[in-house]
This record gives C-alpha cells, sequence and structure tokens, in this order.
C-alpha cells in the first residue's frame, strides 16, 4: 500500500479540535493517521527564557490515506469547518520530496526541536540538533527572537519554515 499525506485547512486556532476529531471520527479504513507539523521556539517573558511548542503550518491538518476516495467522503462531515477542495474537487496532495523534507527534519514525531550553533566568520554552523547538515537551507536567523528561517520545498503552504535556533557564539 502506498499512503499520501494530503492537506487540510481550518480556521485558525482549530487546529487541534480538527486534529482530535478526525482521529475519533474517520474510520482506520480511509485514515491511517492525522496529524499537525509543531517546532521548539525560545520566548522571553518575565525575564526569563522558556522553550514553547507551536505550529510550523498554522491553519493546515496533514492526513495520511491510501484511500483518498473514503476520505474525501468521510470529511463530507466537516464541509464548512475545513477547506478541503480546490476547485478540481481534490484534496491537496503532499509531494513526496515534501513529505521526504518533514519527515527528514521531524521524524515520526512531526516535531522539529531546538538546535545550537556559532556563527564564524559570517558562515553558520549547527553545532547541535535538527538543521545539523542544513545550514544552506538557513534564509535568515534572528538571534533576538533566537529563530531560524528555513527554505523548505517551495509548494509547502509557505514555502519556508521556522526554526528554533539559538546562536551561542559569534566571532
Amino acid at each position: 500500500m502506498i499512503f499520501i499525506w494530503y492537506l487540510i485547512q481550518c480556521q485558525k486556532q482549530n487546529e487541534w479540535k480538527i486534529l482530535n476529531s478526525c482521529r475519533q471520527n474517520i474510520s482506520r479504513t480511509a485514515l491511517k493517521d492525522a496529524f499537525i507539523f509543531t517546532y521548539d521556539r525560545m520566548h522571553k517573558f518575565h525575564g526569563e527564557w522558556h522553550l514553547e511548542k507551536r505550529l510550523m503550518f498554522p491553519t493546515y491538518v496533514f492526513l495520511e490515506s491510501d484511500h483518498a476516495d473514503a476520505l474525501v467522503e468521510e470529511l463530507k462531515q466537516y464541509e464548512g469547518i475545513v477547506d478541503l477542495l480546490r476547485a478540481s474537487g481534490k484534496m491537496i496532495p503532499v509531494q513526496k520530496n515534501e513529505e521526504m523534507f518533514l519527515s527528514d527534519l521531524c521524524g515520526k514525531s512531526h516535531h522539529l526541536g531546538m538546535s545550537k550553533g556559532v556563527i564564524r566568520d559570517g558562515i553558520t554552523q549547527i553545532m547541535e540538533g535538527p538543521l545539523q547538515g542544513l545550514e544552506e537551507r538557513i534564509c535568515r536567523i534572528d538571534r533576538h527572537k533566537r529563530l531560524a528561517k528555513v527554505e523548505a520545498p517551495k509548494s509547502l503552504p509557505q514555502g519556508s519554515i521556522l526554526a528554533g535556533l539559538e546562536i551561542v557564539e559569534k566571532s
């Protein structure tokens, strides 16, 4: 069986509710898995840094299935809540290169942890974390917010993703 990832879009702040509802109400025949991608980032409040988990793709839920027709049929119960269909009447499939990129980056947990790195002579080197080896994909680093903007396959919802990155040294 070949399982394919599909995207559904829902209203902002309803992602977890839709995810849990899909997991509970859609049959295992139509749906192998439903998930949301998250990432860690640091956020400073009350004078201290705290680790937060954020949505990588706000308003999107990923569904994995090998029976697209059955999945579309069962998702009809969510009409008006989620945007399932394009003009062609098909769900939005995730391309294999996008799936591989996200799987390699986030693993089975669909979560991107924090990375740590240094900047030496203007060159970023990731010392630990999931961004290690992906330095050439980093488009922008916000050292103040401890975030990196990482180039993703262009057909993903944003074309880039945010990832937690702490630069511990700059020389």
